[in-house]
């Protein structure tokens, strides 16, 4: 078998380099070869195959995978070339070459880097690599010339120098421009003082610092951070109220006509996510007609609260809602508010006119397959029969059902795909019949075997790769909500789940990078205009978070958001609280600045700080990602519930044990 960091190597330039366009033959066999790991500090070495630059000693950085292949295929590096290199860094890139042409010369200008980078080709036996401490922008006139020569970071202009040090035919690829802009070229040689020069499009690197690049003094600060992206923010910014202010509904009146409106979080375990939601959500219900809140729950725990907010009977011996981990993302004390409030204004409402809340999320499979077993009991004890012999092949891994998708994996074939399709396809079959008792109980019955065909699926997938674990699942997401809208003829719906499955995939790493798609991007292929999607941020504060998958739940203070980060140009707007209108001629000039890709920060139910920047930050587009942003400059951890029911609640509250 081959060992898992080859398999993530060659995952990485399969998924990554190939995938996005980049054949030479000789840069994706070198790419397998090389063991990017070795290049990174020990901590990070988990990270080394995510298509992500990663900090390094001296406070520097290596590039993205991508990146890396793609100057050197631009340089059309060939067998028996030399090669000069500018900004060895860990020499990652450096190695990467060795593998393809015949000796490879590189500067770096910390020592610190230079050193290890020449232990580490020692180490692996890469002895056609030489490597010096040095300004790179003079270049290594004693050994030119050179057939190819890549500068891995951003001048002002290209480095005359350098330019004469190439061979006729010899070509040199770099970023030129500021923080601002950079481009790529290639200049080309073509005769002693004839040279060509092509665009290769944008980039962003870290500044060339030497004598024919950027000021020593500059420093990569001023370089970095373009003050005016955020005086534009503050320019455009709409403060918000106060959340307990009724004028805070008011600002999203706007995205009212759409027939879903979709609300993101950047934590599952921040309050004022939690409170703007609601606020947002009883503004669309109370005055716009929305009648569907989904939310990314499962299907079974989120019926024990539509039972509720509905005014209808608590199932018999049904489990309390929301029992597993992360306990805290739906049962927290602003949820327990919402549901509060929703069941209040379903109160004198006629049943067809309520507003619902359901999930839109697969994980919860037993309490899936329970729900149809009951619904068949009570209407079709023969069909029960069947459904729990069925069912009863998962249910050894009731309790973990990523188990059978390991269990699956080593034996090679979906054991139970078959009798849960099944079950689902005759559950359909008799939808005449089963629906003209009770049409929201065969929705929630159906639903609840889909969920329960999808999650065998996706378990199963799983452990074959993330993108399309992912996909199945935000696919099953998009296909519920249409369920929901499809058997409630003109109704809308207003969406809550995180920034990663609401803002438009096709414009963050994940897209681009992992060809993964979410609900955000479903929505809008399939709704356009009449799909609203809208993100939210914030720069420091508290979380509700763990440190590993099952663990207990800790309030985390909340690292202040980088530099190169979307969060930091709204944090210095200065601006604490803000709606951002992103659509397109609202506010042109904003939408142009922020159309550079930046990083833009995901916290899920797992927070870990200290690695941060590689756990949680992701390239994105945040104008095309969502239609609006919503800011939060200090934010605090929600405040989880406890696990009793409270004193003089209803018989249908769904919170209690």
């Amino acid at each position: 078998m081959m060992p898992a960091t080859a398999t993530l190597r060659k995952s990485m330039v399969d998924s990554q380099i190939a995938a996005r366009g980049v054949n030479d033959t000789a840069i994706l066999a070198a790419m397998r070869e090389v063991p990017r790991e070795r290049f990174v500090p020990d901590p990070l070495g988990e990270f080394a195959y995510e298509d992500t630059p990663l900090p390094i000693e001296a406070g520097q950085t290596i590039s993205q995978p991508y990146i890396v292949a793609h100057m050197i295929e631009a340089a059309g590096i060939k067998a028996g070339d030399r090669i000069l290199e500018i900004g060895a860094g860990s020499g990652y890139a450096a190695a990467v070459m060795s593998r393809i042409a015949r000796q490879v010369f590189a500067i770096e200008r910390h020592s610190e880097l230079a050193q290890l980078a020449r232990a580490r080709m020692d180490a692996l036996g890469y002895g056609n690599v030489e490597i010096r401490t040095g300004d790179g922008t003079h270049g290594w006139p004693e050994q030119a010339p050179f057939d190819a020569i890549l500068i891995a970071a951003g001048g002002p202009a290209v480095p005359q120098p350098l330019c004469h040090q190439l061979d006729i035919g010899g070509r040199l690829v770099m970023p030129v421009g500021d923080a601002d802009q950079q481009r790529l070229v290639r200049i080309t040689r073509r005769a002693e003082t004839e040279f060509d020069e092509e665009d290769l499009g944008d980039v962003r690197f870290v500044p060339l610092i030497g004598a024919h690049g950027w000021a020593e003094d500059a420093g990569s600060d001023a370089l970095v951070e373009p003050k005016s992206v955020s005086a534009l923010i503050a320019e455009a910014a709409e403060p918000l109220p106060d959340l307990d202010d009724p004028a805070f509904g008011d600002l999203f009146d706007r995205f009212a006509d759409a027939r879903i409106v979709l609300l993101g979080e950047a934590s599952h375990g921040t309050s004022e996510f939690y409170r703007a939601r609601a606020e947002i959500s009883r503004r669309l219900v109370e005055r716009h007609g929305f009648t569907i809140v989904a939310v990314e729950a499962d299907w079974p725990d989120a019926a024990a609260i539509d039972r509720h907010v509905r005014h209808k009977s608590a199932e018999t011996d049904a489990e309390p809602a929301f029992q597993r981990f992360p306990t805290w993302m739906w049962r927290n004390k602003d949820v327990d508010e919402f549901v509060g409030w929703l069941r209040g204004h379903n109160q004198a409402l006629p049943l067809k006119h309520m507003a619902g809340f359901y999930g839109l999320d697969l994980y919860n499979m037993s309490g899936s397959i329970r729900a149809v077993i009951h619904y068949l009991d009570r209407g079709d004890p023969a069909a029960a029969a069947v459904a729990r012999e069925r069912y009863g092949c998962l249910t050894p891994w009731k309790a973990d059902p990523a188990g059978y998708g390991r269990m699956a994996l080593n034996e090679g074939y979906a054991r139970c795909e078959e009798a849960v399709v099944t079950m689902l396809r005759d559950l359909f079959a008799k939808q005449r019949a089963y629906s003209g008792a009770d049409g929201d109980d065969f929705l929630d019955a159906a639903q609840n075997a889909r969920l329960i065909a999808n999650a065998e699926s996706y378990y199963r997938v799983m452990y074959y790769g993330s993108a399309e674990s992912w996909n199945l699942r935000d696919t099953h997401m998009f296909d519920t909500l249409e369920l929901l809208l499809a058997a409630n003829t003109g109704a809308k719906a207003v969406v809550w789940a995180h920034n990663s499955h609401i803002g438009d995939a096709r414009f963050t790493e994940m897209g681009r990078a992992r060809d993964e798609l979410n609900l955000g991007q479903l929505c809008r292929e399939h709704y356009g205009e009449q799909a609203r999607l809208i993100g939210f941020g914030t720069h420091s504060g508290t979380v509700a978070a763990a440190t590993d998958w099952d663990g207990p739940m800790e309030i985390k203070r909340v690292n202040p958001s980088r530099p190169d980060s979307y969060e930091r140009q709204c944090h210095d707007s200065r601006v604490g609280r803000f709606l951002l209108d992103l659509r397109e001629d609202v506010h042109p000039t904003l939408r142009e600045r922020l159309a550079e890709a930046r990083l833009e920060r995901f916290i899920g139910v797992i927070y870990r700080p200290d690695t941060e920047r590689w756990s949680h930050y992701s390239a994105a587009i945040l104008p095309d990602q969502f239609d609006a942003w919503l800011w939060f400059d200090e934010t605090r951890a929600v405040t989880p519930l406890p696990t009793i029911q409270r004193e003089g609640a209803e018989e249908t509250y769904p919170f209690g044990l």
